[in-house]
Order: structure tokens, then C-alpha cells, then sequence
């Protein structure tokens, strides 16, 4: 997500007439910041330090700090720093460019954007000045209402407001006709897509997240769809169906675990059992059986004991993810478990996320050997820094998500960017395949 908004700021600028440039030589500088954990926060703090000498030699050097941290520290960012003259939330990204702009003309001036609106907050639409977006994400909804024990995201991103379907047909049909092949939609939660705007009393309201992603993945010129992040509990057997139903939604899918044990969900406050993820796994591949999976991890939740943390080993090998984000859980302020006791030794908890971490990569690896000798549809992205006997070589990624290099037999020279071609699996790497094209068209 803050990927995405990073590129929507970028290209509204450019749209304004600003150049993306070097650190070194810019006049304004932008931090997009995460404080769904502690490092990236403490890594917002020393990057800003380290501007103190481009602003010792530059004294007109704008600095705005967006994003989750900014939402969280706000202001005070301003008594800390001197040349910080803007923070803004994510729901103040609408207003940035205008923001930037007005800075520029007076320089004494320092803003803060960080309201929460009470709908979605919609923007303008931008696109690349050059070249075109084969790849590109939607946001649905922005903020979250599940209040996890340990999630900072209802703090700094809100409540959870839903996108209106039109607006987001809408985006996604320009999208494609400006040459989109792959749309991702984002939202903290899109399996609860339209639950807030549903009247609590009639049950009435927008359809939910499974008749949108039917819309979408029905738009004529769509190659690809995905979606990201599902919240367990809320995703539907609809939503489920659509995997075997719909040939552009991709066989992959990130269905964030955290824990395989119940009582460790049960603080966690995720509202739902291992048995109950465990079903959905088993739902997800009868109707499509090679569907990659990957996940979310925290090791060391307060409370958590050897039995809890040998249970989340075992869930693993029972799903046997294909990839997975895993981290030591860490205090964010303001949340529930933050005061919680049985708060674990860091020692335990780096221990424990080198197991986890050594276990899912014998999963991931595995994974990747089972793909050798299969064919796959990759969608490039670029030239590979790989290479085979000196035959050209290109990277992208396949309809699962994973990076996939190939080389092209020789043949007239060919720009690839932005086409989906079909390779052939050779070998699996450590963290990559690498594969042959057969065929061009």
C-alpha cells in the first residue's frame, strides 16, 4: 500500500511539472513511512538525522514526513527536526502536492495533514509521464476495524472505509485501457469490502468484496488480478469459488496465519481457530489445487510457550507455505499488547524466528524444486542481470507471484518489458526459478 501511494505522489508531481531526481541533489524530500512495527520507525528517525547535514548545506530544503509514523508522532516531528516542514497521515496524501507547492512559495511556513476523513479519501487520478503501467495496483478501502491486540494500523490509518464499486470499476477500466495487464486490489482487509457501509439494522448495502472482485476479474483486456491482505476470518466461501471460477485471478494468494496456536490467536484477538484456517487452505486448493500460499508470522507474542511456538511449526508443514513474511513481535503504542504480560527474552524470540525462518526455507525451497519442468506465463518486468551462454536474458514474474529469469533463444532482438511470455522451468534457485522461452509471439 504505501508502495502504491509513494507512486500515485510521485506521478502527481511529475504531473504538476516536479522531476524525481537523486537524494543528493533534490529540494524536497519525501519520507513515506510503516509503523506496523518498531524497526521501520526507528529507521524513520535515523534517516532523518542524517539530513541534518543536506540541510546545513542546503537551508532550503523542504523535508515532509508522511504515512503511519507521521500519523502517529505528528508535530512533533517539527520541535525535533527544523527542516521538517510537513507530516501528513495517509489520509492527507490527497493534499500533498498542493501542500508542497504552497511550501515552496513561503518558506517560513510548516503544515500538518492529519484529519481522518470520515469517507474513503479519494484523489485525483495520475499515471506515468513516460512509458506505460502494465502492472498497477486499486485501493478498495483504506483503515481497519478488526483492533488486533498487537496492530497499530486502526490507530494510524483509521477506521475502515470502503471505496464505492463505480469509482473502482471505474479506475480499473482506465487502468486497462491505458494498458494495464495486472491489477492488484489493496485494502488492510478486502475480504470486509463494503461490510461498513451495510446498515446494521436491514442488512442492506453495497455487495461485498466477492461481487466487486467478480466485477473486476469479468473487465474485458485483463489479464491478471490479485488481491491483498485477506483477513482469515473474513474470507468467504464465495470469495474462495472465485479461484476456480475466474482464469485472471491468479493462482496465489497471501493469507496472513501468525500463529498456529489457538490460544495465541485467542490474545492475538484474530477471531478465528487454526482448525478454521486449516479449512480454508483445504477449500482453497479443491478448487484450485496448485495455488501458491503465503503468509504472516510473529514469533514471541506475549504468553507464547514452546508448545505454542511448536504448534506454528507444525501448521506450517501442514499448509507448507510457499513464502512468508515472519518478524519478533514488538510493542506498538497504544495497542492492547502493549500492556499485556508474559512479554518474552529477546534472546527467545530471535531463537525462535531462526527455526521458523530456518524451516520456511526449506518449505520455499521445496516449492521452487517442484516447479522445475513446469511451464508458467511470466509477466516481465525487466532485463535480468543472469545470464546463459550470452543469450539474452529478462525477469518478471509468473502467475504465482514468483521472480522467474529466462533466457531467450537467439534469435532478432526483442523488447519483452511489459509482455507476458511462457517459459519453461529449468532450475530452481535459492530464491528465484530460472526458465527458457520456447515461443515468443
Amino acid at each position: 500500500m504505501n508502495v502504491h501511494d509513494s507512486q500515485w505522489l510521485g506521478q502527481s508531481l511529475e504531473g504538476l511539472g516536479w522531476e524525481q531526481g537523486a537524494e543528493s541533489d533534490a529540494g524536497v524530500l519525501v519520507l513515506n513511512t510503516c509503523s506496523v512495527r518498531e524497526k521501520p520507525e526507528q529507521k524513520v528517525y535515523s534517516h532523518l538525522g542524517r539530513l541534518r547535514d543536506a540541510w546545513l548545506r542546503n537551508p532550503d530544503l523542504v523535508v515532509a514526513v508522511g504515512g503511519c509514523v507521521a500519523q502517529q508522532v505528528g508535530e512533533a516531528f517539527f520541535a525535533r527536526f527544523p527542516y521538517v516542514r510537513l507530516v501528513f497521515g495517509p489520509d492527507g496524501l490527497p493534499m500533498v502536492p498542493g501542500a508542497l507547492a504552497r511550501l515552496m512559495r513561503e518558506p517560513g511556513l510548516r503544515l500538518s495533514l492529519l484529519d481522518f476523513s470520515e469517507a474513503f479519501p479519494e484523489r485525483a487520478p495520475a499515471h506515468p509521464e513516460h512509458g506505460v503501467q502494465r502492472q498497477a495496483y486499486v485501493t478498495i478501502m483504506q483503515g481497519c476495524d478488526n483492533f488486533c491486540a498487537y496492530c497499530i494500523v486502526p490507530l494510524t490509518r483509521g477506521r475502515q472505509r470502503s471505496r464505492s464499486r463505480e469509482t473502482i470499476l471505474a479506475e480499473c477500466r482506465e487502468l486497462i485501457d491505458r494498458g494495464a495487464q495486472e491489477i492488484t486490489l489493496l485494502g488492510q482487509n478486502v475480504n470486509s469490502y463494503g461490510l461498513d457501509a451495510t446498515d446494521k439494522d436491514t442488512g442492506q448495502g453495497d455487495p461485498g468484496f466477492p461481487a466487486l472482485l467478480d466485477a473486476v476479474a469479468s473487465l474485458p483486456g485483463l489479464r491478471r488480478l490479485r488481491f491483498t491482505t485477506s483477513h482469515p476470518k473474513d474470507l468467504s466461501l464465495e470469495t474462495i469459488a472465485a479461484f476456480g471460477t475466474h482464469d485472471t485471478l491468479c493462482p496465489h494468494l497471501h493469507l496472513p496465519m501468525q500463529s498456529g496456536s489457538n490460544a495465541v490467536l485467542r490474545a492475538m484477538g484474530r477471531k478465528y481457530t487454526l482448525e478454521h484456517y486449516l479449512d480454508l487452505v483445504m477449500n482453497l486448493r479443491r478448487v484450485r489445487p496448485e495455488i501458491a500460499l503465503t503468509t504472516d508470522l510473529i514469533v514471541g507474542f506475549p504468553g507464547e510457550t514452546e508448545k505454542d511456538f511448536a504448534a506454528t511449526l507444525e501448521a506450517m508443514r501442514m499448509v507448507t507455505f510457499a513464502s512468508s513474511f515472519s518478524f519478533v513481535y514488538s510493542d506498538r503504542p497504544g495497542t492492547r499488547a502493549a500492556t499485556m504480560e508474559g512479554k518474552l527474552d529477546k534472546a527467545v524470540k530471535a531463537e525462535r524466528l531462526k527455526v521458523l525462518q530456518d524451516l520456511q526455507t526449506e518449505l520455499s525451497e521445496d516449492w521452487l524444486r517442484r516447479r522445475v519442468g513446469r511451464h508458467c506465463e511470466v509477466l516481465v518486468e525487466g532485463e535480468s542481470k543472469r545470464s546463459a551462454r550470452g543469450l539474452p536474458s529478462w525477469r518478471g514474474r509468473d502467475e504465482f507471484g514468483q521472480t522467474v529469469n529466462f533466457s531467450v533463444p537467439s534469435g532478432p532482438a526483442q523488447d519483452l518489458i511489459g509482455k507476458i511470455v511462457p517459459v519453461r522451468i529449468q532450475e530452481a534457485k535459492k530464491h528465484s526459478l530460472w526458465g527458457c522461452v520456447e515461443v515468443v509471439g
